[in-house]
């Protein structure tokens, strides 16, 4: 959900898409979160290119796109178009948070694309910060606060990420267009869907998540039919970027016994 900076892998820029791409191999598309960057998989990116993956990361047009399109739909196109524009198909999905949530509803609409998918922390169902209107964004204070509850040690949440996060949230069109995705993804609540969504489905949840409590983690698990659901103690919102290793070690072997 939050980014780290200093990714040592090269950001490539062709046409309208930015992203990071690295190893050959079954296609992993990764996809963050409302205010996360394409380096909160940083370990994900390290590990699964000498591993037979190729890992792509693209960068959401997150405050790009017009309002009346900043919505999870809109962005399950753009990555639809993305997967055309690089040729990709039969992909593994990871998505956290709002990413997550991108996965679902682009699975939904094209499921022959899809081999695979991978949620930890996802909206959906439900997301505890979904609609804040952050009444005290000015106190850089409170935005710390915030910041820290994402995660279950408080340090991972660095001053870069606190100053990424009150830059965001004291821009006024950043800050209209994250409150229009929020409220777009309370609207696009994907429970009805799930039983009818057929795909192989890996769920990494940290058991000390107060964005998506644990609760939401196993109504995914009871909605979708071929889905598997792991637990990381002592971690919050964002496995992939306080376990890294866990993280690695569970999905490399759910890969594994699903063969993908």
């Amino acid at each position: 959900m939050y980014e780290q900076r200093g990714m040592r892998n090269k950001v490539s820029e062709v046409t309208d898409y930015i992203y990071v791409e690295k190893g050959e191999g079954q296609p992993i598309v990764i996809l963050h979160g409302l205010m996360g960057g394409l380096s909160n998989f940083s370990g994900v990116m390290d590990y699964f290119p000498t591993h037979r993956y190729k890992v792509v990361i693209p960068e959401l047009p997150i405050y790009d796109l017009p309002l009346k399109e900043t919505n999870v739909n809109s962005f399950s196109e753009f990555l639809h178009d993305f997967l055309r524009h690089k040729g990709l198909k039969d992909v593994i999905l990871l998505g956290n948070s709002l990413g997550g949530h991108i996965s679902l509803v682009f699975s939904k609409n094209y499921p022959e694309l899809v081999k695979g998918t991978v949620l930890t922390g996802s909206s959906g169902l439900y997301e505890n910060s979904m609609g804040e209107s952050y009444p005290k964004r000015e106190n850089y204070d409170y935005i710390k606060t915030k910041s820290e509850e994402v995660f279950y040690d408080p340090a991972v949440a660095t001053k870069e990420i606190v100053d990424e996060v009150f830059e965001s949230v004291n821009d006024r069109n950043k800050l209209i267009k994250t409150l229009a995705i929020a409220k777009s993804a309370i609207r696009h609540n994907m429970a009805k869907d799930l039983p009818n969504m057929l795909t192989e489905t890996c769920l990494i949840w940290g058991r000390n998540d107060k964005v998506t409590p644990p609760e939401v983690a196993d109504e995914f698990n009871s909605l979708l039919p071929n889905s598997t659901l792991y637990w990381i103690d002592k971690c919050g919102h964002a496995p992939m970027m306080e376990h890294p290793l866990k993280f690695n070690e569970i999905l490399h072997d759910w890969l594994n016994k699903k063969q993908l």
